[in-house]
């Protein structure tokens, strides 16, 4: 019987050593709070090194007008051909003469009238900020590629 006492008293003993150890451990750190911040940084100090590493700015890109005389064959590849080289988003392609007969024999005044004000997925004149005059020379390249 006396065994049992002495095993419960060391036990008692070293669990109260124990939690003491775990208080102590977890009351130190709390302790420090409201003291500034570790070793003496500055609230700036800490700002800084949680702020964001970059900022992102969206912004819609068009093609700027040209500042001389427009080169349809540039004007098509800088703005037209990324749609109507490969056919995206339903754009007929370059040189399908099956898909321009149609447009073609709507004549030049209906295929102008689309270009300009835009149609299905195709933005007015392409996203290009060229006169309707300027964006009429474009369309005709475009057409004579397609015949």
């Amino acid at each position: 019987m006396a065994d049992q006492q002495d095993h419960s008293s060391k036990s008692i003993m070293y669990w109260s050593i124990a939690i003491a150890i775990v208080l102590m451990v977890a009351l130190v750190p709390l302790s420090k709070l409201g003291k500034g911040t570790a070793g003496g940084a500055s609230a700036e100090d800490a700002d800084a090194r949680i702020a964001p590493v970059a900022k992102v700015a969206l912004q819609v890109a068009s093609a700027a007008a040209p500042a001389g005389p427009v080169d349809p064959k540039a004007t098509y590849n800088g703005v037209c051909a990324a749609c109507h080289a490969s056919g995206a988003a339903g754009a007929p392609k370059t040189g399908d003469k099956a898909a321009w007969a149609p447009r073609i024999a709507a004549g030049k005044d209906t295929l102008y009238k689309n270009a300009i004000g835009g149609k299905g997925a195709m933005p007015p004149k392409g996203g290009s900020s060229l006169s309707d005059d300027d964006f009429k020379k474009v369309v005709d390249y475009l057409v004579g590629l397609s015949k």
